[in-house]
C-alpha cells in the first residue's frame, strides 16, 4: 500500500509524539506514521491526505484553508531541495533512516521549517527537535 501525504506533513511526521487534534486524528496519525516506519511508500497529493481523513468531516476543517496550501508550497519546496528529490503531486517518496536523519538535522537547524509559520503545532515541534527527537513515532 502506499500513505497519501500532503507535503507540510512530511514535515509534521518528523517531530509527531502521538498528539493530535483529537483521539481519532491522534490514533490515525500513529497508525500512519507506524506504517511509514515499516517502510510504506509516500505518494504527494495535493490537498487532504491520509492523515486529514478524521478532520474531513468538520465543516471548517482546516485541511482546506490557504494557509495550509501554502504550508504545502513552502515544504515541497524545502524537503525537494534537501532530498534532491521532486515533491510534487503525483511524487513518491521512500523516507529511509538516512533521509529521517537529514530531514530532523535540517529542521533542528531551522532550515527546514519555512512551513511551520502560524502553525499551532510550532512550539511542540520544536521542543521536541531541540531535544534531539525523543518520543518520535516515526
Amino acid at each position: 500500500m502506499t500513505v497519501r501525504l500532503r507535503p507540510h506533513h512530511l514535515l509534521c511526521l518528523l517531530t509527531y509524539v502521538g498528539k493530535g487534534y483529537s483521539p481519532a486524528f491522534t490514533a490515525n496519525m500513529t497508525a500512519i506514521a507506524g506504517r511509514l516506519a515499516s517502510g510504506e511508500e509516500i505518494e504527494i497529493v495535493e490537498g487532504p491526505d491520509d492523515i486529514c481523513a478524521p478532520l474531513l468531516n468538520d465543516t471548517v476543517a482546516h485541511c482546506h484553508r490557504s494557509s495550509v496550501t501554502d504550508r504545502d508550497v513552502r515544504a515541497a519546496e524545502d524537503v525537494g531541495r534537501l532530498l534532491k528529490v521532486p515533491v510534487l503531486p503525483g511524487s513518491r517518496l521512500l523516507l529511509k533512516k538516512p533521509d529521517l536523519r537529514r530531514l530532523r538535522a535540517a529542521y533542528a537547524a531551522d532550515r527546514l521549517r519555512s512551513a511551520c509559520g502560524g502553525c499551532e503545532w510550532k512550539e511542540l515541534c520544536g521542543g521536541i527537535a531541540a531535544d534531539d527527537y525523543p518520543g518520535t513515532i516515526l
